[in-house]
């Protein structure tokens, strides 16, 4: 049971780092990102790739970092004259081309089959401190993302992250480059994100064409949704509940004898309901933005 909650708790962490980039860029600037899983999977990538060469895991990480920030650059570059719907077709379009690649490229990214067979972080310690140690780890870089993410949201940075995506004209009117403000928030999640991606990986032993599917991008919207939309606590608070459903409906499968397939589609569902139940009652997520007002 230790050993479970262990993972448990290791897994919302990694995707909580993956949740605080995409609350960068949808909380604070109201950028749509349907692929933003594109920056996860480029950290991973990076990371199995330069292990697998024998350059260690912290090249691979900083590689992933670096590489996920030259995508969120491009990606402003390129979307800085589309409205919100196209912008986020384009996204969704470019981590589906990242993913084909990673599908096709076996020299490089395994195909098909990935890379796999990392060596496992602290593998020299003895079960389960090895995990425990890695579960500190993450822990602390997720807080730490986390603390960054408020200061950035309370300073000048986030305020004109705020008033971009509330009142663009104006926000270009009083002299703010959206492109500038744009590239800064993409990149700043980009790096988040490829840090989350790198470590599931290294997690995991395992990086595979999977990582990129669409579904893990929905999840983490599903994640700020259900938490609140501009709000680091928000995004805690969304992160442990989805997580909390993710570890607790495989129980039902041993108490009412479900199949896999059930237990699945169970998982889902209770999913699905959370969130219809928190549009229809809490469509600011559970713990709201609260924007300062100046008194009058």
């Amino acid at each position: 049971m230790f050993e479970f909650l262990v993972h448990a708790l290791t897994i919302a962490a990694i995707y909580g780092m993956m949740a605080l980039g995409l609350h960068l860029q949808a909380g604070y600037a109201g950028l749509m990102n349907f692929g933003h899983i594109a920056f996860a999977g480029l950290g991973a990538y990076a990371t199995g790739i330069a292990i697998r060469a024998g350059w260690g895991a912290p090249l691979g990480l900083a590689a992933g970092v670096g590489l996920a920030v030259a995508l969120g650059w491009c990606i402003s570059r390129l979307g800085r004259q589309l409205a919100a719907d196209y912008w986020a077709i384009v996204t969704l379009a470019i981590a589906e081309i990242l993913r084909t690649i990673a599908n096709n490229e076996g020299w490089l990214t395994g195909g098909a089959q990935g890379i796999s067979a990392l060596p496992t972080p602290f593998g020299t310690l003895p079960r389960p401190y090895n995990s425990l140690v890695f579960l500190l780890l993450v822990v602390a870089l997720f807080i730490a993302f986390a603390w960054l993410c408020q200061r950035l949201g309370n300073g000048r940075l986030g305020r004109a992250l705020r008033l971009m995506r509330e009142e663009p004209k104006l926000a270009g009117c009083m002299g703010y480059n959206l492109t500038a403000l744009k590239s800064r928030s993409l990149m700043a999640a980009g790096a988040v994100t490829a840090v989350g991606g790198s470590l599931y990986a290294q997690y995991m032993s395992f990086v595979g064409p999977d990582y990129l599917l669409a579904a893990e991008t929905f999840l983490l919207w599903t994640m700020l949704m259900i938490g609140g939309m501009g709000n680091t606590a928000g995004v805690v608070v969304g992160v442990l509940l989805v997580q909390g459903v993710y570890t607790a409906v495989p129980f039902f499968k041993d108490v009412f004898n479900f199949n896999s397939d059930m237990t699945a589609a169970l998982r889902l569902g209770l999913i699905g309901v959370l969130l219809l139940a928190c549009l229809l009652w809490r469509s600011q997520g559970l713990v709201p933005e609260k924007i300062r007002k100046i008194p009058t």
